[in-house]
């Protein structure tokens, strides 16, 4: 018989809250975390606005802020919202074998410094104007540091995390983009079902609001342009949409064996009963036109959680705000759900909180938790032009009472990553 696998602990820091209750109350009443770009000079970018993490220190999360000066802000990130998780599930207390005890995370790279890069570039430039490789690397080697570059690997928070909690189970990171975190916990999810581990700390975090980061997307025409009012430019389905807005964070959670979790009586948030994961195999930065690949992952997962598509209550959707996203992902709902795809409510969270990429499924699949929990679902917000093309009820604008035993949660990433996660409310 295949265990069970539930949630006793969630944790996060993201744009709308540096916990998880002031996040929460934030998507209820429909604010945004959404404003012009400060970490780094953005005025002359074609995108100047961004969702970033406001009024937190990695102190605040009673860490000393010597042990991790070397960190990354995703590390940073992922150790606050860890930290929460961790705190609210109150496992460790009981645990007896470590190695039971694992981490599977979807993170991305850390912050280039970019200073220290324009440094090492001009000071190899030559008199004709050429790149002098031989100075370059002499620019690296003085100026670099190597604990902060170690931070380029995405592992790292993996790492710091384990070491942090002393996990000593299977420890991993997944990077597909925007379905990094997403793909993390169903994977997490299967290691506790074939009894590799007990208790799995999985989730993600990211931050790309910096300048190599702002130019890729732009390069890609991914984000929006809408500067002038920021807090309207993610506005997911609507037939004025742009872009996504960059965002930032973290989104922890702790999976635990149910009989493992019931035993030393914890508070339990929800089920993870259904993951799916298919490939679209069409393009780097597309999604098949036809969502294939997202029909087949969604039907994956509800077929995984035992379900019919009709038991499904709600759908916390990728819902990127991007011209081809939405219509897509909205067609494959269509097809998923059938005739029923009218009374399925569907909302974006995205339009709140900006994209967090490799940390946006984690954060996501918490929200859907807090949805069965309270009965309430958060909105669409900026959904004011209909688009012929996304024509679901995506709880436009205002957030709504409705009872949610079972959740679906899409992400989709670059390269063609689809994951669906499906959670129920824990009545067990």
């Amino acid at each position: 018989m295949r265990r069970r696998v539930v949630i006793t602990g969630i944790g996060c820091i993201n744009p709308m809250g540096n916990d998880v209750e002031t996040m929460w109350s934030g998507l209820k009443e429909s604010q945004s975390g959404v404003g012009y770009t400060s970490i780094f000079d953005a005025s002359r970018f074609p995108t100047r606005i961004s969702a970033e993490i406001k009024n937190w220190e990695l102190s605040d999360a009673g860490e000393d802020e010597e042990r991790w000066k070397f960190c990354g802000r995703h590390s940073r990130f992922a150790i606050g919202a860890a930290k929460q998780a961790v705190e609210a599930s109150g496992f460790l207390d009981s645990l007896k074998d470590p190695t039971r005890f694992g981490v599977y995370l979807g993170s991305g790279e850390g912050n280039q410094d970019f200073n220290s890069f324009t440094h090492m570039m001009t000071s190899a430039l030559g008199e004709d104007g050429e790149l002098d490789l031989v100075k370059f690397t002499e620019a690296g080697l003085s100026t670099l540091n190597p604990l902060v570059e170690l931070e380029q690997e995405p592992s790292m928070p993996a790492s710091h995390l384990a070491g942090l909690f002393d996990a000593q189970g299977p420890n991993a990171n997944c990077l597909t983009a925007c379905a990094a975190s997403s793909q993390a916990i169903g994977e997490a999810t299967e290691i506790i079902r074939r009894g590799d581990a007990d208790v799995m700390l999985s989730g993600g975090t990211h931050s790309m609001i910096h300048p190599f980061g702002v130019t890729g997307f732009n390069l890609l025409t991914a984000l929006s342009t809408s500067n002038d009012e920021p807090t309207k430019a993610s506005r997911p389905f609507d037939r004025l949409r742009d872009g996504f807005v960059l965002g930032e964070g973290s989104g922890m959670l702790i999976l635990e064996e149910l009989d493992s979790a019931k035993q030393r009586g914890a508070h339990i948030y929800g089920e993870i009963i259904g993951y799916g994961s298919t490939a679209d195999a069409y393009r780097i930065t597309d999604i098949h036109p036809e969502g294939r690949g997202a029909i087949g992952c969604m039907k994956m997962a509800i077929a995984d959680a035992g379900l019919s598509p009709e038991a499904i209550d709600y759908v916390n959707a990728h819902g990127t705000s991007t011209t081809v996203n939405d219509k897509v992902e909205s067609k494959a709902c269509r097809e998923v759900f059938g005739e029923n795809a009218m009374n399925v409510p569907v909302s974006s969270t995205k339009s709140m909180m900006g994209h967090l990429i490799a940390a946006a499924g984690a954060t996501e699949l918490i929200v859907c938790l807090l949805a069965m929990r309270d009965r309430v679902l958060p909105p669409t917000i900026n959904y004011e032009n209909p688009d012929p093309l996304c024509d679901l009820d995506y709880i436009p604008n205002v957030a709504r009472e409705a009872d949610v035993k079972y959740a679906l949660n899409n992400s989709f990433g670059f390269g063609g990553q689809n994951i669906t996660v499906v959670a129920s409310r824990f009545d067990d």
